[in-house]
């Protein structure tokens, strides 16, 4: 019975894991079909910026749930301004683009930090459940993903922004006749998906020691949860972290975490060639 809640733990672990670190991901491709392939450099640059600023004496809850998402959310803003918006509608030359940045990030922060693993403690301990010990940050990771994505479905669903941005999902030509400025809305829309990116790799940063090219591991993940899951954002990205956390552990759990990940792989290639418009596109049609 402990083996059976641990493994059920892990398993809600990796699901919370990997919604995390797809959502802005997935909220830049599903409002504007965008890829960014610097998203991986993104959450490590939250990362790090967490690691900084709580060995600077701040708080590390409020370096990696402020902090994180506003310096790279700022970021995302400068990069939207400089480079993104001259190439909407180009997803090659976007995907280029993106990639340089991405090495450029990862170069910048090898000067600034160097080459060698750093992190920052734990701020929860560990905890039993029965002969087993767990990670207590475990839990609060899974929190913190429960609400954004609670967060990300409200006010999708709900809100004034949410109509602009399912609008945004339709074409330019939805937001312009809501009375919007595309341009704007794909500003911002690329700065929150960047934010969310520094979140990510703010509340990950205890878990791992970081260094500067952990962001193609990242990307790795969140491109196959994303692009598997298809253009709905909340609906896309919460039903393959599902199924592809679960396949991930269940192997991990009766082999090794390098099968798991191979599994993982080998199913979103299968569904990607049953579903090549994503599970949203098979399934839910009409969710956000």
């Amino acid at each position: 019975m402990d083996y059976a809640a641990i493994v059920v733990l892990e398993i809600l672990y990796m699901i919370a894991f990997l919604a995390l670190i797809s959502a802005g991901l997935a909220i830049v491709f599903g409002m504007m079909r965008v890829i960014n392939l610097a998203h991986g450099e993104f959450v490590m640059v939250g990362g790090y910026a967490t690691i900084a600023a709580a060995k600077a004496g701040i708080n590390v809850y409020f370096a990696m749930l402020v902090i994180s998402p506003i310096v790279v959310g700022v970021i995302g803003l400068v990069v939207e301004r400089l480079i993104v918006r001259f190439l909407y509608g180009r997803m090659i030359d976007i995907m280029l683009a993106t990639w340089g940045l991405g090495l450029l990030l990862t170069g910048i922060i090898t000067l600034i930090f160097g080459n060698t693993p750093v992190s920052v403690p734990t701020p929860i301990p560990g905890y039993r459940v029965g002969h087993y010990q767990m990670g207590g940050y475990n839990l609060f990771v899974i929190a913190v993903a429960a609400v954004l994505i609670g967060s990300m479905w409200f006010a999708l669903r709900y809100t004034r922004v949410g109509l602009v941005a399912r609008g945004a999902m339709q074409g330019r030509e939805v937001v312009s006749a809501l009375g919007y400025n595309p341009s704007t809305i794909y500003m911002l829309t690329f700065t929150v998906g960047a934010a969310l990116s520094g979140l990510a790799g703010g509340v990950m940063a205890p878990l791992t020691g970081l260094l500067p090219s952990i962001g193609g591991a990242y990307i790795a993940k969140a491109f196959i949860t994303v692009i598997t899951g298809g253009a709905a954002v909340i609906a896309g990205t919460l039903t393959t972290a599902a199924v592809f956390g679960t396949v991930d552990q269940i192997v991990s759990f009766a082999s090794t975490p390098v099968l798991g990940e191979i599994a993982m792989l080998a199913l979103a290639l299968v569904l990607l060639r049953l579903m090549p418009q994503g599970v949203t596109g098979k399934f839910f049609r009409n969710s956000t």
